[in-house]
C-alpha cells in the first residue's frame, strides 16, 4: 500500500471496524481433523493461526468488535448440490465437515471470549443465511478485516459478500492460508484486483495499537 501509516490507521479504525476469523476450526486445521486424516498438506496454517491469534489480541485491546464465524452442519444442511458435483467429478464422498458437537468443529489457534460474537454457516459465506450483516450494523461496524481458512473458499466467499454489502474490506493475507501456496497467492491477487484491500498483519496490529480511537468501543459500553 503506498498510503500513509495514518491515513490507514483511519480506515481501520477501531470504532468502525470488525475483525472477521473464518473457519478456523479442527477439521480444517489440524492433523487430526478430517482434512487432516485425508492427507491434505496443512503445512501453512500454523503460520495464519499464530497471526490470527495476534490480531485477536489487538482488536480486543483497541476496542474493536471480533467475530468469529465456523462451519456447523448436520446430514440435514448437508448441500445436495454439493454432494451431486462431486459425483459428476467421480470423487470419492467425503465425510461430514465441522459436525455439530464434535470435535472437528472446535475453533483452533484464537478462540471466542467474552465479548466476541460467533456466527455459525453452513455455506462457503459468513453472510449466507445469517445475521452477521445485522449484528455488524449494529454495532456500528462498517470496515471488516478479514482472516482465516482457506483464502480461496470461505475467506474468499466472505470478502465479496462484505464487499457487495458495502463494507470497507481488507484481508490480512498472512493470516490466511490455503493448502496450495500458489492457490493462496492467487485467492489474494484475485481479491486485491477485485473488493479487498491486502494488508499484513504486522501493519494492522500497528495501526490498532497506535489508533486515537482504540478503546473507544470499550469505553461506551462501561459508560
Amino acid at each position: 500500500m503506498s498510503q500513509s501509516a495514518e491515513a490507514f490507521a483511519e480506515w481501520i479504525a477501531p470504532a468502525r471496524s470488525a475483525l472477521l476469523i473464518v473457519d478456523m476450526q479442527v477439521d480444517f486445521a489440524l492433523a487430526d481433523g478430517a482434512l487432516g486424516r485425508a492427507g491434505v498438506d496443512l503445512s501453512a496454517v500454523p503460520e495464519a493461526l499464530r497471526q490470527a491469534g495476534r490480531l485477536a489480541r489487538a482488536a480486543r485491546s483497541a476496542g474493536a468488535t471480533v467475530v468469529f464465524v465456523g462451519l456447523r452442519t448436520t446430514p440435514e444442511t448437508d448441500s445436495p448440490a454439493w454432494a451431486e458435483r462431486s459425483r459428476r467429478l467421480g470423487e470419492v464422498e467425503s465425510e461430514g465437515l465441522c459436525r455439530c458437537g464434535e470435535a472437528g468443529a472446535a475453533f483452533v489457534g484464537p478462540t471466542p471470549a467474552d465479548g466476541d460474537f460467533v456466527v455459525v454457516k453452513t455455506r462457503y459465506s459468513a453472510f449466507h443465511n445469517t445475521d452477521l450483516e445485522s449484528r455488524l450494523r449494529a454495532a456500528g461496524v462498517d470496515t471488516l478485516v478479514i482472516c482465516g481458512l482457506t483464502t480461496e473458499c470461505c475467506v474468499d466467499a466472505a470478502a465479496r459478500d462484505a464487499f457487495q454489502r458495502d463494507f470497507h474490506v481488507f484481508v490480512a493475507g498472512d493470516a490466511c492460508a490455503a493448502y496450495q501456496p500458489d492457490i493462496h497467492q492467487a485467492a489474494l491477487r484475485s481479491l486485491e484486483l477485485n473488493c479487498a484491500i491486502l494488508a499484513a498483519s504486522d501493519a494492522i496490529v500497528t495501526a490498532w495499537e497506535r489508533s486515537p480511537h482504540a478503546g473507544q468501543k470499550a469505553a461506551l459500553a462501561r459508560s
